[in-house]
């Protein structure tokens, strides 16, 4: 699954080299952040062990959503991107305490989540996973309705399941309910799972 995705990330890289991504990478050293959603070389994680293929990958997602930091400032991507978030927390059926507190740090942490008031956010994100925790089908067709809306601009709608990729990953691992519920969120946004790798 990493690799498949790994394979995405790179051809994801490569288009958006392509389409003119072109800038020089900002962010302090050893926090794998490139330029434009290129991945860092380097030695910040260990070569070709699974766990460092897995940071790599993340990395390169998260620096693919700061490329495109300054696009991600509507209430579309931010409502999208909680609806996404809770459904990753959620994908299981059920949120424990302590998985929704780790989420909502991530959620805060988040630099191009940054671009919003972390209150929001918050209020979002817990308001989504109340309702996949009292009826889980119907919070998730809500939670899908509200993805679904930020279909309109093909950034956004990339950033949303990118966002959703980043969260599900940041663990470790990658369940297949969350990659189920990744898969949904591309079917409503009208993009390819393969695109991404799921």
């Amino acid at each position: 699954m990493w690799d498949r995705l790994k394979d995405q990330a790179k051809n994801l890289q490569q288009a958006q080299g392509a389409r003119g991504g072109t800038g020089q990478g900002h962010a302090p050293a050893g926090q794998g952040y490139g330029s434009a959603g290129q991945a860092q070389h380097g030695g910040h994680a260990p070569g070709s062990s699974s766990g460092g293929s897995k940071a790599q990958l993340l990395g390169l997602f998260k620096s693919q959503l700061a490329s495109v930091k300054t696009e991600l400032k509507s209430g579309a991507y931010r409502d999208a991107s909680m609806a996404m978030c809770a459904l990753v927390a959620a994908a299981d059926g059920y949120v424990e305490p302590a998985e929704r507190q780790r989420v909502e740090e991530l959620i805060v942490s988040n630099e191009v989540l940054q671009n919003f008031p972390a209150d929001q956010l918050r209020q979002r994100f817990n308001q989504h996973v109340d309702r996949l925790t009292a009826n889980f089908d119907q919070g998730r067709a809500e939670a899908l309705r509200e993805i679904a809306k930020a279909a309109k601009k093909p950034v956004e709608a990339r950033a949303v399941v990118q966002t959703g990729i980043v969260i599900a990953g940041a663990d470790g691992t990658f369940e297949a309910s969350e990659q189920d519920v990744l898969r949904e969120a591309c079917t409503a946004l009208g993009l390819t799972p393969t695109e991404f790798g799921i």
